[in-house]
């Protein structure tokens, strides 16, 4: 088994439904390569399904028929091997060894497209300009996304954002406060792995070169855990207190939940709560990996919280969204995600907001999380609590590199090299 072709069966599961992040891990697992093969395999995956739009424009150059004719199997070798071309990979490697992963009876014409490709670079004929169209062909997002930032950003900002999430994220690490945060720093770089702290969050590393970090002694063993610095920091604003009851009425897979949990203590209760069993499980799992006795796992609707009004100290809506702002490490979600469904999702976080606000005691804190950077999800759903809710009265957002947007605040990607993510922090009068 190669690369190339674990990376050619993970695009196919993937355009079949499966996540990235699950589906790969497991298939690298399971195939027996070494870690350089490994991190081969995931840089074509990762890569070929940021840059699809992209590849797919240089394609339709040299293809005699449209890409919806193709069966997946030779679609998904076309844009695997075009990536390989656009990143340098030797032709001969790039071309010959993805036509030795498809099926026999597609060989041929992946092999013809492929070389053909080869022709048309470098430099290759990526659209020119600023337009919607020519951004969004060439930086491989969907029209909708490229207008949606550039109309609220500005073109530059946008562009700037659109670019970061295209960029292979490193993996972020939080050090549980009971581990020596330099230890885990020098043991993970002893295995070659390129370490340094965080920017936003005192007790985060950032790693690069570590493969799956799931397979590390550390975070096997609890004394890390993988969540990006954006989230390390949404439990910052958030700011529970040791002895404190908090709430968070949407927590699988559990990273916000089980850091809540560090902080509260043995004194304090998270109820960690999700509507689906088994995300349940994730934040069980990752409860017992790191040795957490306050975190009670409970399968509930966040739009209807089985709980005594006005009981909890702090309660965190980290709501589901459109994902805008982890575009780079949800790299097919840019392609599952439509404008359509935010009406949806803006209904779902109004609700979560809704029961929140009744659980919450006077004095306590709400805070409203979502990764993504739409107007509807971020000042809209604020304008919509400000509207509703007078009894919830914002607090001052967190400073640079945040930046105040409405009463909340908002970071960018590029902002820290974090996930995108926008936070509203409330206390109840």
């Amino acid at each position: 088994m190669s690369s190339r072709s674990v990376a050619l069966a993970a695009l196919l599961r993937i355009e079949a439904g499966a996540y990235s992040n699950v589906v790969l891990p497991m298939m690298l697992r399971e195939s027996g390569l070494d870690d350089r093969d490994r991190a081969f395999a995931t840089e074509l995956v990762y890569g070929t399904l940021r840059q699809q739009r992209a590849l797919d424009h240089l394609l339709a150059r040299v293809t005699d028929r449209p890409f919806t004719e193709l069966d997946a199997p030779t679609r998904a070798a076309l844009r695997l091997g075009a990536y390989q071309l656009t990143r340098g990979v030797p032709r001969h490697a790039a071309v010959s060894a993805t036509v030795e992963s498809v099926p026999r009876r597609a060989g041929r014409y992946v092999n013809a497209v492929l070389r053909k490709v080869a022709t048309l670079g470098p430099p290759w004929p990526w659209p020119a300009g600023d337009s919607i169209d020519a951004l969004a062909a060439r930086l491989s997002y969907p029209d909708w996304i490229v207008r949606e930032l550039v109309d609220r950003y500005g073109t530059d900002e946008g562009r700037a954002i659109l670019e970061r999430e295209n960029e292979p994220p490193s993996v972020a690490l939080r050090v549980p406060r009971r581990a020596d945060i330099g230890a885990v720093a020098d043991e993970i770089g002893a295995t070659g792995a390129r370490v340094t702290r965080g920017i936003l969050s005192a007790r985060s590393l950032r790693v690069r070169g570590i493969g799956d970090p799931a397979r590390l002694p550390a975070v096997v063993e609890g004394r890390a855990t993988p969540q990006d610095e954006a989230s390390q920091a949404v439990v910052d604003v958030l700011d529970p207190q040791p002895g404190e009851t908090v709430v968070d009425s949407a927590a699988a897979p559990g990273g916000k939940a089980t850091a809540i949990g560090e902080r509260v203590g043995v004194s304090g209760v998270v109820v960690a709560g999700d509507i689906h069993t088994a995300r349940v499980r994730r934040v069980v799992d990752a409860s017992r990996r790191l040795h957490l006795d306050a975190v009670a796992p409970v399968v509930l609707d966040g739009r209807a919280l089985p709980l005594r009004r006005a009981c909890a100290d702090r309660v965190l809506v980290d709501a589901p969204c459109s994902g805008v702002g982890v575009l780079r490490r949800r790299a097919e979600l840019r392609w599952r995600i439509q404008p359509d469904d935010v009406p949806g999702l803006v209904e779902l976080q109004r609700a979560l907001l809704r029961a929140a606000a009744d659980a919450v005691r006077p004095g306590g804190v709400l805070l409203y999380s979502v990764c993504t950077l739409t107007a509807a999800e971020t000042t809209g759903v604020d304008a919509w609590a400000a509207a509703h809710f007078p009894q919830l009265v914002a607090d001052t957002p967190p400073g640079p590199p945040w930046r105040a947007l409405g009463r909340g605040a908002l970071l960018l990607p590029h902002d820290a090299d974090t996930d995108g993510m926008y936070v509203l922090r409330l206390h109840r009068t």
